[in-house]
């Protein structure tokens, strides 16, 4: 066991507790724009759908369900302009985290070879690298990569932290490279629904892909679209050989997703009012924080999408954490997602909507 967690990195939120008792000290208490965490109630027919499900006395299956199946395969191409999808382009997970971080493992990489994933990216990417022998590597631009060994290529648009969305000719040229070099592809994109100043593109999009899902597969999420972070509720689609491979293996492994959140996963699918009411008080949140923010002489950079302003004053992010957390505000230092992000702070907008008007009243 320590010889697997020495591989790993220092667990970095147990570096913000200092700065979050500082925070916790103000006042009015503290603002917590450190961690994405959905606030807002789950919607109603969500819930409905999870209590008439919760009479599940059997195991579930890790395919799912056929009404899920349905679901994802129609959301797939409803939403993201997939075509003629059936249920072998569909999996469902338990929750996209858990998946990035075994993704690796379940492909059977390991010593000598290689994973890529942003310069500036979510941790866990290395993580699963590193939990099965891997090499990780960082990139700019994935086609200035050696793709010797490369054999899981992670992109992520809209990308946490930054909120960097991906054009879809940057999509294109990106995925042709890689058909090229026989490089798997995995398109994070659990932000795509939430746009703000762009409209992110899936790698399913037949403009981007060609119609063909071959060594290209998308992950996506309810926690943030539908406020089911605490379901797990994720799933992956694309490329049926590579997700019938992952089927085998996760059926082995009993990774499955409750019964019940299988259901509630068809009725958040089903519905978009819920999403769009959502998006709506991201929105006014985002506007807030981005405004006063600026006004207190902060820039921001990218954030055209995800649940994150992208912040800088030009000076080591830690000292923007101190300093915030003085004004009873914690965000997330930059450096938690690579080194490249040693002077900006995340901030995320899920707190309430009381939470965040106390962040801008303390910002003014």
């Amino acid at each position: 066991m320590s010889a697997v967690s020495s591989r790993l990195p220092v667990f970095p939120w147990d570096k913000l507790e200092p700065y979050k008792k500082t925070a916790l000290a103000h006042p009015d208490g503290i603002v917590d724009l450190s961690v994405g965490t959905p606030v807002d109630p789950v919607p109603a027919l969500i819930r409905e759908a999870l209590v008439a499900a919760a009479d599940s006395p059997g195991y579930p299956t890790v395919w799912g369900t056929p009404a899920l199946r349905d679901a994802l395969t129609g959301w797939c191409e409803r939403r993201l302009g997939a075509v003629g999808f059936v249920h072998e382009n569909v999996l469902p997970v338990v929750g996209s985290k858990e998946l990035v971080a075994w993704l690796p493992t379940q492909l059977g990489l390991g010593a000598g070879d290689r994973v890529a994933y942003p310069r500036l990216a979510y941790p866990t990417y290395e993580v699963g690298a590193r939990l099965c022998g891997a090499e990780p590597v960082v990139y700019d631009d994935p086609t200035e990569l050696d793709p010797a060994g490369l054999k899981l290529l992670w992109l992520n648009s809209p990308s946490n932290p930054t909120g960097k969305v991906l054009p879809k000719e940057e999509l294109v040229r990106i995925v042709a490279w890689a058909r090229e070099h026989g490089v798997l592809v995995f398109s994070d994109e659990c932000y795509l629904e939430l746009g703000w100043e762009a409209d992110p593109v899936s790698v399913l999009h037949p403009d981007v892909c060609g119609g063909s899902y071959e060594g290209i597969v998308a992950v996506h999420s309810l926690s943030k679209r539908s406020n089911l972070a605490g379901y797990r509720a994720a799933f992956v689609a694309g490329d049926a050989a590579v997700l019938g491979e992952l089927l085998q293996i996760r059926k082995h492994g009993g990774m499955m997703t409750a019964a019940p959140v299988q259901a509630a996963t068809v009725a958040a699918l089903g519905d978009d009012t819920h999403v769009e009411e959502q998006r709506a008080r991201y929105a006014a949140r985002r506007a807030s924080l981005k405004a006063a923010l600026e006004a207190h002489g902060f820039r921001v950079d990218h954030s055209e999408a995800s649940l994150y302003l992208w912040a800088t004053r030009d000076e080591p992010c830690w000292d923007t954490v101190a300093y915030l957390a003085e004004k009873g505000v914690l965000v997330a230092p930059g450096d938690f997602y690579g080194e490249a992000g040693a002077r900006h702070v995340r901030v995320a907008f899920t707190a309430t909507d009381e939470r965040v008007a106390a962040a801008v009243k303390r910002l003014g």
